[in-house]
């Protein structure tokens, strides 16, 4: 039996401490009204940092009135040249003349006030838009953090419904790792779930189509109100949610049934159970990546995006098991792992890796080559204003991994599969908030307390649950009818 020490216990409540407490400041600083971001656009502007975005929104204002006072100087200028030409020579005449003026100057100043209050009405809708920016800053943060453990906890999950479906020989030793690491997909999804509900009470502005004065003024998203709007979309998530992790509660109830059996009975029915969970998960994990990421960019679509969202997260939760065995093993438990399971866990690592990079150039190339506007507008986005952790994120999760693992030697060296799985998780981190940052804060991101402290709760939350759940049963399966072939694996 696996003992949870206190130390690592303690280090997973300081993560959630320091988080929780960063967390806060996140929603703390965020500005309040408008007025609050006119001061803040100001400070940037005398700072020296978006000069030329503030000036496109600011010194709309003297240029407008620059040529409006132009265009008014020009028209008096016209008139008095008239009235030089056509000299007056009675009181009939001059009142005739003034009476054509009048109506030039009066339009004039019409038009001065109209082009005011145009102005006025876009700098201040200018201003509300960095403010929702602003405002959606501590919730994208939070978002982008629970959704990556919740989907990491949901990656080993699929990938240990697939080992039960194939009958894998060499995975049975590492069962209860993973069913550890799944422990904690049910309380994610319950902190998931609760931050969706707020999204659909309007606490952010994360999900614009969730905005009724939005989709009154977009036909594009008022066309897609039969599938996005808040009901329909809250049940699919709880649907979703829950079928998810009744699978984890039962194949996990099952396997330690298993232990006790005389027979074959439970490991039967995890069988059935998994196969029926892989149809489910196949249906409901594109709708899901569909519902909770896409839709933060409702005009844009892409027929590859769910296979990219899983490869993601897939890929991060085979890291996931990696990392969490090699700590066990140093530990002294897992006695029956050898090098030969790590090195085919490195290889699921180095070979998804590959194949997330496939569906990322896939899309890329796709979309880039046809330009269509409207699609590649997703990209271009990403490519201006994200460019560092756009471009980053392909040579975490691609050329780094297959420049160690494609080594066969490196995948049975544990600091190599460390460093590289550190690395992989970061990069498919940064792959999350590439895809859900630029729809809510647009170029207002930065990598900054809320993030990193959204990051540390979590992380410390799952630390605490998945350590928790693998120090209340044995760490080895053993009435498995694969058991013995596990033990004695080598490649």
């Amino acid at each position: 039996m696996y003992t949870f020490s206190s130390k690592l216990k303690t280090f997973s409540f300081i993560l959630m401490a320091v988080g929780l407490l960063g967390i806060g400041y996140g929603f703390l600083t965020a500005p309040k009204d408008i007025q609050e971001v006119e001061k803040l656009l100001a400070a940037e502007s005398h700072g020296g940092h978006g000069e030329a975005k503030h000036e496109a929104t600011t010194s709309v204002e003297p240029s407008h009135e620059a040529a409006t006072s132009h265009s008014e100087a020009t028209e008096e200028k016209k008139i008095e040249e008239s009235h030089e030409a056509v000299a007056p020579t009675d009181d009939t005449t001059k009142v005739a003349e003034e009476a054509h003026a009048e109506p030039v100057h009066a339009e004039t100043a019409v038009k001065k006030e109209g082009h005011a209050v145009s102005e006025e009405a876009e700098h201040t809708e200018h201003l509300n838009h960095v403010l929702h920016q602003l405002q959606n800053k501590p919730w994208s943060a939070l978002y982008v953090a629970c959704i990556f453990f919740m989907l990491v906890s949901l990656g080993v999950l699929v990938f240990y419904a697939i080992q039960q479906v194939a009958q894998a020989g060499w995975s049975p030793v590492l069962f209860r790792v993973m069913q550890g690491i799944t422990s904690y997909l049910p309380v994610g999804s319950v902190i998931f779930f609760v931050i969706l509900v707020l999204c659909g009470l309007h606490f952010n502005h994360i999900f614009i189509w969730l905005d009724p004065e939005v989709v009154a003024n977009d036909k594009l998203i008022a066309n897609k109100t039969g599938y996005l709007n808040f009901p329909f979309w809250i049940i699919r998530a709880a649907i979703f949610l829950t079928g998810w992790s009744l699978y984890q509660y039962f194949s996990r109830k099952n396997c330690l049934a298993q232990d006790e059996a005389n027979d074959n009975s439970f490991y039967k029915k995890n069988f059935n159970i998994s196969a029926m969970f892989l149809v489910f998960f196949i249906v409901s994990e594109s709708i899901m990546s569909w519902d909770w990421i896409m839709s933060i960019d409702p005009h844009w679509f892409s027929t590859l995006f769910g296979w990219y969202v899983f490869a993601s997260f897939f890929v991060s939760g085979v890291t996931t098991i990696a990392l969490i065995t090699l700590y066990l093993k140093s530990r002294g438990y897992l006695e029956h792992v050898n090098t030969s399971h790590i090195h085919d866990l490195a290889k699921f690592m180095f070979g998804l890796s590959v194949f997330w990079t496939y569906l990322w150039f896939s899309q890329f190339m796709l979309i880039w080559y046809a330009n269509i506007p409207e699609e590649v507008t997703y990209f271009i986005t990403r490519i201006e204003l994200y460019n560092l952790p756009f471009f980053g994120a392909v040579v975490m999760n691609f050329l780094f991994p297959l420049l160690i693992l494609i080594n066969t030697d490196f995948k049975r060296i544990t600091w190599v599969l460390v460093m590289a799985g550190i690395v992989i998780l970061a990069g498919h981190y940064i792959d999350f908030f590439n895809m859900i940052m630029p729809g809510t804060v647009g170029d207002r991101w930065f990598i900054g307390i809320p993030e990193i402290a959204s990051v540390l709760f979590f992380l410390g939350l799952f630390i605490y649950v998945v350590f928790t759940a693998l120090s209340k049963a044995p760490l080895l399966a053993k009435r498995n009818p694969f058991i013995d072939e596990s033990k004695h694996f080598h490649y």
